[in-house]
């Protein structure tokens, strides 16, 4: 059962969510309906399910916060062929 909902919000979101809208061809109130949905989905807090093989290798890697993976690559390259 569809219930009228009425929203307040700022007038410059209210236009971007329009044009987003209209090029994803979906109406407002259905964009509006789809996020509170994922929102409000239980699962949603899950943590993803994780096979037994990546439950049990988690943690073993540490990588500094600001690393870019290709770095951390070449790291572990360097380390494993020249044993720098």
């Amino acid at each position: 059962m569809d219930t009228k909902l009425t929203l307040k919000l700022d007038k410059k979101i209210i236009e971007k969510a329009k044009i987003f809208a209209r090029q994803n061809n979906i109406s407002l109130s259905a964009l509006v309906e789809k996020y509170f949905e994922v929102l409000t989905e239980k699962d949603h807090e899950k943590e993803p399910d994780l096979s037994p093989t990546v439950k049990a290798l988690s943690g073993i890697i540490k990588i500094e916060h600001d690393a870019e993976p290709k770095d951390i690559r070449d790291r572990y390259l360097l380390e494993k062929y020249l044993g720098e």
